[in-house]
């Protein structure tokens, strides 16, 4: 059995199993499609924005993509919310999501926020993620 370990500032590791941590979990499934697309800058409306030296990365709605501005694009992407906060200190959570979905020949993309996790998933492979996110014991809800 995998454990999560938590470690707070002043306090020592602590473990907790990670089949507890997920139980009822809940994850939503975003309705709309999703392009991730390299940029010459920042689409308007976009879900979200990662800029480095060498590119920007936009993942916007599918729908909302204009040729103006993008340099290549993928679409057919689902985006599945982690809909609960994850503390900063939680080790592992990911990393077990992302292996579970990996051993389902699932590629993602994966988007961490302040207080959650966010992973995209091609729309072929929605059934099979949903699947496997429900026998690791998460709640999946289609919204």
């Amino acid at each position: 059995m995998e454990t999560i370990y938590l470690a707070y500032p002043g306090k020592a590791l602590t473990g907790m199993r990670s089949r507890d941590y997920f139980r009822n979990g809940k994850v939503y499934v975003w309705k709309e499609s999703f392009a991730v697309v390299k940029s010459k800058r920042p689409l308007p409306g976009a879900f979200a924005v990662i800029r480095d030296k060498n590119e920007i990365t936009t993942v916007i709605d599918q729908s909302k993509v204009s040729s103006r501005d993008v340099i290549e694009t993928d679409g057919g992407w689902k985006i599945l919310t982690f809909d609960m906060v994850l503390p900063f200190e939680l080790v592992g959570f990911l990393a077990r999501v992302s292996k579970a979905l990996a051993d389902e020949k699932v590629s993602i993309l994966a988007i961490s926020a302040y207080s959650t996790d966010h992973i995209l998933v091609k729309e072929r492979d929605l059934p099979k993620s949903i699947e496997k996110l429900r026998s690791l014991g998460f709640l999946v809800e289609e919204r």
